[in-house]
């Protein structure tokens, strides 16, 4: 894996002012990992910052000094060679608030079958994002309202756009293949990646996972691929059903699931829940009642059947 900073001196950051930062992780099949350090999934001060803000965004989460969440590892290493060849690439936006790091999970199982698979973080709704600058935090306290949510979701929709822009000049842009880009996103990114890619020709095939997409008030039109999961827990599933009811994508419903399954929460909440840290109630909450273990293999089976059909 391979962490990049980018920046767009031709866009003000809607939330701070000044040039717009972005960070990235790339995760990519390796050639080798001998001699590699695993990645942690968070730096030490972003576990500080995450430690803090966990438990008031996601009521149920355990309180700072229970997990030190500086301690857990991805199955990423650290600057290993990539594996030759040309290679799909996919892009994702996490959820509102979340950064980058809580969609590893699906990332590393995308890439172990031959993707190079970009997490994106949005600094300013994003948690922490640790930047050379230093570190961003989120400017959001509870829901966003209407207009904080339209802004937050048109910054994601040109962030996207930026890293499609930039993705030749990345370093590992020999193992990308410009031809076959998929977009996904989980809540507000499932949202900016299908308005994002609505109007890109790049794009060929797109995975929302529940977000809404009645952002703007005339009907979304969409002509390629597209992927819509949702669970049967999440609290918005009427509106999400109200504002797919127009589209031709292949749906899936996951069986007693909730919204925060489609993260790393799905596997993290479940281990915190039997290390007595987390409540059945707020389990079910987060990430429903379901064996997480199922829930993830459906996930990870649905997300990269779709993309192996239609990024050939």
């Amino acid at each position: 894996m391979q962490t990049v900073h980018l920046t767009d001196p031709g866009r003000t950051d809607p939330w701070v002012g000044g040039v717009r930062e972005l960070m990235l992780t790339v995760l990519y099949p390796a050639r080798s990992v001998r001699g590699f350090s695993r990645a942690p999934q968070l730096t030490p001060d972003e576990a500080e910052v995450f430690a803090e803000y966990a438990p008031h965004v996601h009521p149920g989460l355990p309180e700072p000094g229970a997990v030190d969440w500086g301690e857990v590892l991805t199955h990423g290493y650290v600057g290993a060679p990539p594996l030759p060849g040309r290679r799909p690439v996919l892009v994702y936006s996490p959820g509102g608030g979340d950064s980058r790091t809580l969609g590893t999970t699906l990332a590393e199982d995308l890439a172990s079958h031959g993707r190079v698979v970009v997490l994106l973080d949005h600094p300013g709704d994003a948690s922490q994002v640790e930047l050379p600058t230093g570190m961003r935090t989120s400017v959001l306290i509870g829901p966003p309202d209407p207009a904080t949510f339209r802004t937050m979701v048109d910054t994601r929709i040109a962030d996207l756009r930026l890293v499609l822009d930039r993705l030749a000049d990345l370093p590992l842009a020999p193992v990308m293949d410009p031809c076959r880009i998929g977009l996904y996103g989980h809540s507000a990114g499932g949202t900016a990646a299908v308005y994002a890619a609505r109007r890109d020709r790049r794009v060929g095939a797109v995975a929302n996972l529940e977000g809404y997409l009645d952002l703007y008030p005339t009907p979304l039109g969409f002509d390629r691929p597209l992927l819509l999961l949702r669970t049967d827990g999440f609290e918005g599933a009427a509106r999400i059903e109200s504002s797919w009811a127009s589209l031709p994508g292949r749906r899936v419903l996951l069986a007693d699931a909730n919204h925060w399954a489609f993260t790393d929460y799905g596997s993290l909440v479940a281990r915190l829940q039997t290390a007595g840290l987390v409540t059945a109630a707020a389990r079910a909450a987060l990430i429903g009642t379901g064996d997480p273990v199922v829930t993830l293999a459906e996930i990870r089976t649905r997300v990269g059947a779709f993309f192996a059909r239609h990024l050939l």
